[in-house]
């Protein structure tokens, strides 16, 4: 089947590219391995200049690859722009902080003992749509400044975006074969993955994608990392400055029209504020400009596929089926394209599938807590455990909140965001490892013990 590029403000093809054979794939693994040989040896501030260059290059070329990224995913403008200058600044923290990451650490003992960090080799990458640039940069960066080279199995969605890295990488100087993009089908991974010249393997996508790569990984006994779905809390207690938080929990569901991993799904609110909160929370959904990617102004844009929409819809139906409510929105949008209203659910019963389910796209849903007890309960009652936004002014609520809510991060008073300076990624279902800083630089390196023993007098 050959891999198609559709534009989902229209459905329109775009490009289309036959995937490779199973040989042409061996031999981009042949040439991975090759490079390695070399590049592992190369001086870190050699890979350093490269990188360097390659933020460069992101920055002086956005707006062609901002373009690139809206009409491949459908994203508005603005916000592929940011994403492509996200991926430059990446590029730059990783640059400037290889050295100390990678430094050797000292470890007292009665010899000369310390911890040195070498690459592993080739890495596989298998990457989703949603961010088709920052997900791979999140991990392009720091295994090429670790001094692993990557083969990308990026979405068949986006096999235009993952060709331009490509060419972005190797026009910044790294060597041929540093990295790679793989056009292949989905059942090709399993062949990739089992070939013994790849070393390890990360995974950003569906519980489903991660499962089964991280039973192979772990039967080939290859070291994986895991950053998969999310149900994000967003927390809201009477303390909280109310006006920011309904502002910033409108940005946190609809961020990448709600097709992000992180951005807040379920919203958990107060009993003494949750009337208020609800009502100006419905009117701020419905005053969100959807429509045209491509167009300045554009809030929302479509979904990536058409599938995402007829899973979307058939989600929402599940929760009234069983009793929830629609306070606004649940319908896709009439005309072309892949657009779905803003929408907010209530009343969702614990026992539904729904409730239980990740929504990857504009529909929040909102639960009533009588007290923080509660709250922290229906926070942590998700399959899910990714990151958490939690509102309140109250010292001893937050560090409650720091201490007891089940995921990879919390955020007070702020909404949830990948940086490069912290460690990404979470727990339960939600996959594991960690991706961005010095621990997600490490994920990918051998921690090699050396001891030199001390030499007895003479």
């Amino acid at each position: 089947m050959p891999i198609e590029s559709i534009n989902p403000a229209n459905n329109k093809l775009l490009r289309s590219f036959e995937p490779l054979t199973d040989e042409a794939a061996r031999q981009k693994i042949a040439l991975a391995e090759d490079a390695f040989r070399s590049y592992r040896n190369i001086p870190l501030d050699h890979r350093a200049l490269w990188m360097r260059k390659l933020a460069a290059i992101l920055e002086h070329e956005s707006e062609d690859l901002a373009t690139l990224i809206t009409l491949e995913m459908g994203k508005p403008l603005e916000a592929s722009r940011l994403e492509i200058l996200k991926c430059a600044d990446a590029c730059r923290y990783f640059a400037d902080h290889a050295a100390r990451i990678l430094a050797p650490e000292s470890i007292p003992t009665e010899n000369h003992t310390y911890v040195r960090w070498d690459p592993l080799g080739i890495i596989l990458a298998v990457m989703p749509w949603n961010f088709p640039f920052w997900q791979v940069f999140r991990f392009l960066a720091p295994a090429l400044m670790g001094g692993n080279v990557a083969l990308l199995k990026h979405a068949p969605n986006v096999p235009q975006c993952a060709l331009a890295i490509e060419s972005l990488v190797r026009r910044a100087g790294f060597p041929r074969g540093t990295f790679q993009s793989l056009l292949l089908e989905v059942h090709q991974v399993e062949t990739i993955l089992a070939d013994e010249r790849i070393a390890a393997v990360t995974v950003t996508g569906s519980e489903v994608a991660g499962r089964a790569i991280g039973a192979q990984a772990g039967w080939l006994l290859k070291k994986s990392v895991l950053e998969l779905g999310g149900s994000d809390p967003f927390l809201v207690m009477p303390s909280a400055d109310l006006d920011l938080a309904i502002e910033t929990a409108v940005r946190a569901r609809l961020v990448n029209a709600g097709q992000s991993c992180i951005a807040a799904k379920r919203f958990i609110i107060a009993d003494e504020i949750y009337d208020t909160f609800e009502a100006r929370f419905v009117a701020e959904m419905e005053s969100v400009r959807v429509g045209d990617p491509m167009k300045e102004g554009t809030e929302i844009g479509p979904l990536a596929t058409a599938r995402a929409v007829e899973l979307l819809e058939a989600q929402v139906k599940a929760a009234t089926r069983v009793g929830a409510r629609i306070l606004t929105g649940g319908e896709r949008m009439l005309g072309e394209g892949n657009y779905f209203e803003p929408t907010v659910l209530t009343g969702v019963p614990r026992t539904s599938a729904v409730y239980r389910e990740e929504l990857f796209g504009p529909v929040a849903m909102l639960f009533r807590a009588t007290d923080i007890n509660n709250a922290i309960e229906i926070a942590n009652d998700t399959p899910f455990g990714l990151a958490a936004s939690a509102w309140t002014r109250d010292p001893a609520e937050q560090q409650r909140f720091v201490a007891e809510l089940q995921c990879g991060g919390v955020f007070l008073n702020a909404m949830v965001a990948s940086d490069a300076r912290l460690p990404f990624g979470g727990i339960k279902r939600s996959g594991y490892g960690r991706e961005l800083s010095a621990a997600g630089m490490r994920e990918f390196l051998n921690a090699k013990t050396v001891l030199i023993a001390s030499a007895r007098p003479l």
